[in-house]
């Protein structure tokens, strides 16, 4: 059918695609499935963070029942080769074209005729007709639309890599978001080997998944358990820290949260946040001060959350505020013990979503106690659930008496 024809609904065929699923168990549950044909997929992240690993995997993958072009713009064939013998890659259908040329690709892809099409990246394409440089916003909009264009009619799959601004944002033009089908970003500390997968769009998928990698010698790895690998180093009873049961997309992820407390020698106490949302952070703390009674003026507070993780839902409030107040008592809190709950300006402890599949990720990983949010009207959560005991609290103050028991005699106020 060629794009100028006109279509009765009736007659389009409601069969669902086959999907192209992947070894990796984490990109095929992130991508809906599996990969679907003519679709175009944008793979955004910082650089370094490990986008042409992925994606030499991804391609490998496809060459094992067809043909996949990797198209590297930044790389010579030497370097990719280097990458894919540390990656155990070995595939004779995988084809490599170096070039930065769209015409270049657009006659290669014709000729060959490969499955699946990966470009590195497309702010390094550039369109012969257009005067300006390969990069800019005229560049990338021509260069993805005729890409997109191919996938179309041509029924494979096209994967873009693309770069991403100082503040984390995709580079380029908006349109290049909105134009493909999927847009993905890879998250994670680069100091820390774990990557997050997270969809942003996804046209054949929810984009409430999340696929959690550990970045390896031999590339990114699938990690199924992530609280497992996350509080492996956990060893309980430590002062400042406490466990939250983070959502990432559709399901729990246990996540240490770890605070620590010291009497400033400046002017101005400093308050520094890794992993959770700086201004969430000076929120807790005006809290804590106001509503709670816990001193914090004269007080350097860093807050920080373990395994290069990030949180940024407002169910990790009560956790943060726990682990700052056990880290200024020097005290810690109860053993397999986590806490999850939104923190009001009054100091009330708010609901919020997925409360059992967050209690039952406690659960699964052996903790004891869990502090919930206790709505005024019902309990959000069972007493008992699955051998945890569930505490509903209300208030700040009713959470650090319930979590820290007996507070010892450091002359802070509760």
């Amino acid at each position: 059918m060629s794009q100028a024809e006109v279509v009765r609904l009736g007659d389009v065929s409601s069969e669902r695609q086959p999907r192209l699923a992947f070894r990796s168990g984490e990109l095929t549950r992130v991508l809906g499935g599996g990969l679907v044909p003519g679709s175009v997929i944008l793979v955004a992240g910082d650089p370094g963070i490990g986008k042409s690993t992925l994606l030499l995997d991804v391609a490998s993958d496809v060459a094992r029942e067809g043909k996949a072009l990797f198209v590297t713009g930044e790389e010579s064939p030497e370097q990719v080769k280097i990458r894919a013998d540390r990656l155990g890659v070995d595939a004779d259908a995988l084809y490599l074209l170096p070039t930065t040329s769209l015409s270049v690709i657009l006659a290669q892809l014709d000729a060959i005729k490969p499955s699946l099409v990966v470009v590195d990246s497309i702010q390094t394409v550039f369109h012969e007709d257009l005067s300006s440089e390969a990069g800019s916003t005229s560049q990338i909009r021509e260069c993805a639309r005729q890409l997109t264009q191919w996938a179309k009619l041509s029924g494979a799959s096209v994967i873009l890599a693309g770069h991403v601004t100082k503040s984390g944002d995709i580079a380029g033009p908006r349109v290049l978001e909105h134009v493909v089908d999927v847009v993905l970003h890879i998250e994670g500390d680069p100091v820390s080997s774990f990557r997050l997968l997270r969809s942003i769009k996804n046209r054949f998928g929810s984009t409430n998944e999340v696929g959690v990698f550990e970045m390896t010698d031999k590339g990114m790895r699938d990690v199924p358990d992530p609280s497992a690998h996350l509080l492996a180093q956990n060893t309980g009873d430590l002062v400042g820290s406490v466990i939250v049961p983070a959502v990432e997309g559709s399901r729990a992820v246990l996540v240490e949260v770890q605070a620590l407390t010291n009497p400033s020698l400046l002017p101005t106490p400093r308050r520094v946040a890794s992993g959770v949302d700086y201004n969430r952070m000076l929120l807790i703390c005006a809290v804590l001060t106001r509503r709670a009674g816990i001193s914090l003026a004269s007080q350097d507070v860093i807050v920080n959350v373990a395994g290069g993780m990030r949180i940024s839902e407002p169910a990790a409030d009560l956790a943060i505020a726990l682990a700052i107040v056990s880290s200024v008592r020097d005290t810690p809190l109860e053993q397999k013990l986590a806490a999850f709950g939104e923190l009001g300006l009054s100091g009330e402890i708010r609901s919020v979503s997925q409360v059992d599949r967050r209690v039952q990720e406690v659960a699964r990983l052996g903790l004891k106690t869990c502090l919930a949010p206790l709505n005024r009207n019902e309990i959000s959560v069972p007493q008992s659930h699955n051998d945890i005991r569930v505490a509903p609290v209300a208030t700040l103050r009713e959470a650090i008496r319930t979590g820290m028991g007996r507070p010892k005699r450091t002359g802070v106020a509760v």
